[in-house]
């Protein structure tokens, strides 16, 4: 059974996510790098790139999450796609879909995120505060990975499956030089462009870094969690330490507020992907 997500609203995002969800037919029975980038210093082409995907107007939800109790904030198994947001990009008119795959009997819940030459993503309607639940918790699979990709390339910056944390511009912390080029852009634009973002990816490729910095901006570096075929069709929990990861990669203490997207994209490879993800966890 395939239960498509809501409707779409359109937004310009990161170029290192991309997306509409459309509803899919059929049913499922299952399923370091060397340059640290530095963010203070951030030159208006690097704002430009970020108000293109002005994903400030819609990423960022005015709810704030709260844990009800105990140390996990965010438990979704996605038995349903209401608590997230589909984005489409203007300059991309194919899209990947979203949606919610189970087996036969109905007893488990999988999110089925497919790409076709397509790039799109689905956020997470509310934010965090990520000193208070800085631990990122994950189950996924990968079908295939791209022959092309390569997270080194614009032209191979495609992942069949990748998580998002994406920081909230905050101007009580910035530098001057920072609040400037970011006043500037909400003046033009009317509201911040989002300030950096974490990827945590399945590289298509064996690659020794542990991270390396987006082929399209320094704000984003992707963290690659899993590399090449080894553990193709195979399911793979993962973790993040959201701090320590921010702190390594730039160097400095991240802003407070966040959100999560999940991406499956093909855009530039022109190849397709199927993967999965069972379940995602935010927790102290």
């Amino acid at each position: 059974m395939i239960v498509a997500a809501s409707p779409t609203q359109t937004a310009e995002w990161w170029r290192g996510g991309e997306g509409s969800v459309a509803r899919t037919a059929g049913s499922t029975m299952e399923v370091r790098s060397d340059r640290t980038p530095t963010i203070e210093n951030v030159p208006l082409r690097t704002v430009s790139f970020l108000v293109l995907i002005l994903s400030a107007l819609l990423f960022f939800s005015p709810v704030l999450a709260r844990a009800a109790a105990g140390d996990v904030l965010l438990r979704e198994e996605f038995t349903s796609l209401e608590d997230w947001r589909p984005l489409t990009f203007p300059k991309i008119a194919r899209h990947s879909t979203y949606s919610v795959a189970t087996d036969a009997a109905q007893s488990e819940f999988w999110l089925k995120a497919e790409s076709d030459r397509s790039a799109s993503g689905i956020v997470w309607k509310k934010r965090y505060d990520v000193y208070e639940h800085p631990r990122l918790r994950w189950r996924w699979r990968v079908e295939n990975v791209y022959e092309k990709g390569d997270a080194t390339k614009k032209s191979g910056d495609d992942y069949p499956v990748r998580l998002y944390v994406m920081f909230q511009f905050d101007p009580a912390t910035a530098s001057a030089g920072k609040r400037f080029r970011y006043g500037f852009a909400k003046a033009a634009y009317g509201e911040y462009p989002p300030d950096s973002g974490l990827n945590y990816v399945w590289e298509s490729r064996e690659n020794p870094a542990e991270f390396v910095v987006s082929p399209y901006t320094d704000a984003m570096v992707m963290f690659l969690k899993e590399k090449g075929t080894a553990n193709v069709g195979e399911w793979v929990e993962e973790e993040a330490d959201v701090l320590a990861d921010y702190r390594k990669a730039f160097g400095k203490d991240p802003p407070r507020t966040a959100s999560l997207a999940v991406m499956n994209d093909s855009d530039n490879t022109g190849e397709k992907a199927v993967s999965f993800i069972d379940w995602v966890e935010i927790a102290r």
